[in-house]
């Protein structure tokens, strides 16, 4: 039974520990270079998986009762840093919709100031353990986490995911907030964390996130709560997952529900799901407004007092709408293996459900080849037609793809890359 429930901490803990007391250092060092357009080529990190460097745990307590810990930190191969940016430094556009009155130098700031260049596209706070950073019991009853961990909603989501969340060909290029990169368009981890997760011998099994305030990705959340249902069983691996989280105002914020998984028939895995997400209250809208009134306002102030009023008030009421999401995608993908090989198909597609109706659709083809149990090869193409203001550009696993140089514009790229874990 204590075998059982441990396989509800699987996503944390890859890898069973040996009995009485264990602590493991391991990692994934995952580097390539990557082709977009309108950018030039760069070496990436984590192109297929984000490269990592972690240490878990674990201590048996008798009774059915095991002690766990896990923390994970971010490493960026290109750089050395734990600050990844997005792989391509154009400029997007969405969020400044509707701001044409202002100046055009005026203009110009507020893009700079909401896409620094080269500024950090994840863990913008710089932590150390930002992947995860978890301690937690697992008892005959189940197993009960405390931490900073990924959101069982998310998890949903990755399992539904043929390019399982890495490489251009993932799911997520095309889920990230509207018309582009501009905000989650799920959290995939949440910090300030309670998760409660069991696994039954039957198959199924749940998991309930609860966390107060300062929780979510970036801590701006109010409150946050998040379920799943699963059932993995019989070559099935599927569930159905919901995130719920709060404004700084104690508002709705994010809101996304995601069902689909995949299904094994010999060297068969095919993949599917659906995912739904609204956002009215965008957790980071004072964050927006706070950035006029430091960044900008000095530079309106000249223009006299009734005028840096009126450009402000552009400024809050556009950004209030253009924050705002209101999507959803579904997508279908496989993987066929023969040998040490893989190839790897999908199909996804987002509508937009916003007045700029800045729908995508992404395309990707891939093929992966494993030289040893822990060292793999890929190559991974994928294109993006993307409808109206829509600017989303072909991703990593360990950073957002960036935006296409117009709105638009399809964006295409190809990824060579090499994965070793230890």
């Amino acid at each position: 039974m204590n075998k059982i429930l441990l396989a509800a901490c699987a996503c944390l803990l890859p890898a069973a520990a040996p009995a009485q007391t264990s602590v493991q250092l391991y990692g994934i060092a995952d580097a390539g270079l990557m082709w977009q357009r309108g950018s030039p080529p760069k070496v990436i990190s984590g192109g297929a998986e984000g490269s990592r460097l972690g240490i878990k745990g674990s201590e048996e307590l008798g009774r059915g009762m095991k002690a766990i810990f896990n923390l994970e930190a971010r490493v960026e191969l290109d750089t050395g840093l734990q600050v990844p940016t997005l792989v391509n430094e154009n400029q997007g556009a969405y969020l400044t919709r509707g701001m044409d009155a202002l100046p055009a130098p005026i203009l110009a700031a507020v893009r700079a100031a909401l896409q620094p260049p080269g500024g950090p596209a994840v863990n913008p706070e710089r932590a150390l353990f930002d992947r995860t950073a978890m301690v937690g019991l697992v008892t005959p009853l189940g197993a009960v986490l405390l931490g900073r961990m990924y959101t069982p909603g998310y998890e949903v989501f990755a399992a539904a995911d043929a390019f399982e969340v890495g490489t251009g060909g993932t799911w997520g290029s095309i889920t990230g907030g509207t018309a582009g990169f501009t905000a989650l368009g799920a959290d995939i981890r949440s910090q300030r964390a309670l998760q409660y997760r069991v696994a039954l011998p039957s198959g199924l099994g749940g998991a309930l996130m609860i966390a107060g305030k300062g929780s979510g990705y970036l801590g701006l959340y109010d409150k946050f709560w998040s379920a799943a249902l699963t059932y993995k069983t019989a070559g099935w691996d599927v569930g159905i997952g919901h995130n719920h989280a709060y404004d700084p105002d104690g508002r709705p914020s994010l809101r996304t529900t995601t069902v689909g998984g995949s299904y094994v028939l010999g060297a068969w895995k095919v993949f599917a799901g659906w995912h739904g997400q609204r956002n009215r209250h965008s957790a980071l809208l004072p964050s927006y407004v706070a950035g006029w009134d430091s960044l900008i306002a000095p530079r309106v102030a000249p223009l006299g007092a009734a005028t840096a009023a009126f450009l402000r008030g552009v400024f809050v009421d556009n950004i209030a709408i253009n924050s705002q999401q209101d999507a959803t995608s579904v997508q279908a993908g496989l993987q066929y293996r023969r040998g040490a090989g893989r190839i790897v198909a999908s199909l996804a597609h987002q509508d937009d459900h916003t007045a700029s109706d800045s729908d995508a659709t992404l395309f990707a083809l891939g093929y992966y080849h494993d030289l040893s149990r822990r060292t793999g090869l890929y190559a991974v193409a994928s294109f993006i037609r993307n409808d109206n203001e829509a600017q989303y550009s072909p991703a990593t696993a360990g950073a957002p793809g960036g935006f296409t140089r117009a709105p638009g514009e399809d964006g295409r790229a190809f990824q060579l890359g090499v994965r070793h874990r230890f």
